[in-house]
């Protein structure tokens, strides 16, 4: 007896320590993902690199952007995987990155992934600060898109025409306008307390830009849209934005102007459910809704719609209206689908926090949605990204075991300057393309357009629309992972 009892004993350890190498081999290391996604911002940049430069195999590039047309326009992001600056998109992925900030910035004291999230965003505001810097002039990308995308070749290398196009007073572009007032009214509240005079700044310049979008109103579509469609076409209408942007200089400021301007003008948005670079509408509801609980406020129709986001989302809501691959990732309709994945988790959470806070829940008809279950809810499509899948595939690049190695992005294809300094131009790159080698450079945190609603995942570099990381997949995802190292 005693010997069996003995034997039962080490069965039972043997149980428990496999139990506890699962668990632990199962769960996600959110601090290491936190990092890593903060600097994917680093091999995006365009520009005079700093000293700083941690991904060391880009180097300088577009160093005379602008200068054809009188104007620094040096410096931005490219948006993902090719060599334009699309501003549009490249603004979006700002004012999340800021809201990454202000709304879970407080689980990265401590650390230096805080001073490298304020490095990725003043790289973006510094450039929109020159972007607006001419009176009656927003620019709005830099870069011929149609001859860039029909090169693969380096930034470094770049051959392709740098061309800086704008949208003024005749040409209106009120979209593109309204997002970059959004981006720098996001960013003064994030600066506000590491350096007052550049959120003076960045508030000051947010406001005329918002000035310039509300009074010369027209679609970037009809000025430019030669050039920015069909990559960034807004198909929403600029309403959205003009809104988006009041309610950060709102939330910046707290001028009575701004907060009409929303609530006399929310009434013209019909959706409550699209949210990304295109659409604000969902953000906007989320975003106004902590300063009705706080201030109990007429919440009219904000948090309603806020409501309906959730209802609209999770998957056991008899309104549901997305849909979700056998392994649990969300899907909306068109190309890199991750961008709705982390865009949406952030809204929820956001919204889950504010919720808790007024000691509130959603009621989607008969099934109750309490705060823990959105928070549930975003947990499970990050820990989806970062390899908790059928395939067991982190689509975060150098994070897990397996990660893509093939992912559509020139200067992660090609090999670096440093180790091929001679130029590579246009149709030089090519071979590298079609290649079934993996890529040679990785792009740390880069986060790829997904597998598709079966979970497949082809890892082709081809694919663009499931193998191409951008900005805006990131920028959510940097909140995300704050709050979930913070109470994991």
């Amino acid at each position: 007896m005693a010997g069996k009892r003995h034997g039962s004993w080490h069965l039972r350890m043997l149980v428990l320590v496999s139990t506890v190498v699962v668990m632990r081999a199962a769960s996600r290391d959110y601090g290491d993902a936190l990092s890593k996604s903060i600097l994917f911002f680093e091999g995006q940049r365009s520009g005079k690199l700093p000293p700083t430069q941690r991904v060391t195999w880009r180097r300088d590039s577009a160093l005379a952007d602008g200068f054809g047309q009188g104007v620094d326009l040096v410096g931005g992001y490219y948006d993902a995987g090719d060599n334009v600056k699309f501003n549009f998109p490249m603004a979006f992925s700002t004012t999340m990155l800021a809201w990454s900030i202000t709304e879970f910035g407080k689980s990265m004291v401590g650390t230096s992934d805080l001073q490298h999230a304020l490095e990725a965003i003043r790289w973006s505001t510094d450039y929109f600060l020159k972007a607006t810097s001419l009176p009656g002039v927003v620019f709005a990308q830099v870069g011929e898109p149609n001859s860039d995308h029909s090169c693969w070749e380096r930034p470094e290398d770049m051959d392709t025409p740098r061309i800086s196009y704008a949208v003024t007073e005749k040409s209106p572009g009120s979209e593109v306008s309204a997002e970059i007032a959004a981006a720098l009214a996001a960013s003064s509240i994030v600066f506000k307390s590491f350096d007052r005079g550049y959120s003076r700044l960045l508030l000051q310049r947010a406001s005329k830009v918002f000035d310039f979008a509300d009074t010369y109103r027209g679609s970037y579509n009809d000025s430019i849209g030669q050039w920015v469609c069909p990559f960034y076409c807004d198909n929403s209408g600029y309403q959205d934005e003009l809104l988006w942007a009041a309610a950060w200089l709102h939330k910046a400021t707290k001028a009575t102007f701004y907060w009409t301007y929303v609530t006399e003008n929310i009434h013209n948005l019909s959706s409550f459910t699209e949210f990304g670079w295109d659409a604000k509408h969902a953000g906007i509801n989320v975003l106004i809704s902590k300063y009705i609980l706080i201030n109990s406020l007429d919440s009219a129709p904000f948090l309603q719609n806020a409501d309906k986001l959730v209802c609209s989302i999770l998957p056991e809501s008899p309104t549901l209206g997305v849909e979700y691959s056998p392994g649990g990732l969300l899907f909306k309709p068109g190309l890199c689908n991750m961008q709705h994945s982390t865009s949406l988790s952030f809204l929820l959470l956001a919204y889950a926090r504010y919720l808790k806070s007024a000691n509130k829940v959603v009621q989607c008809d008969n099934v109750v949605a309490t705060p823990s279950r959105l928070i549930r809810f975003a947990r499970g499509q990050v820990d989806y990204i970062l390899g908790k899948n059928p395939p067991n595939t982190s689509y975060m690049v150098g994070y897990g075991r397996k990660f893509p190695q093939r992912i559509h992005h020139r200067g992660s294809s090609l090999p670096s300057v440093g180790q091929h300094p001679e130029h590579i131009d246009c149709k030089g790159g090519t071979p590298y393309f079609s290649s079934n080698e993996d890529n040679p450079n990785l792009l740390i945190g880069a986060v790829v357009g997904g597998p598709d609603i079966n979970d497949s995942y082809a890892d082709s570099r081809a694919d663009f629309a499931h193998s191409e990381p951008t900005t805006y997949v990131n920028a959510p995802l940097v909140g995300l992972l704050a709050y979930f190292r913070a109470h994991s």
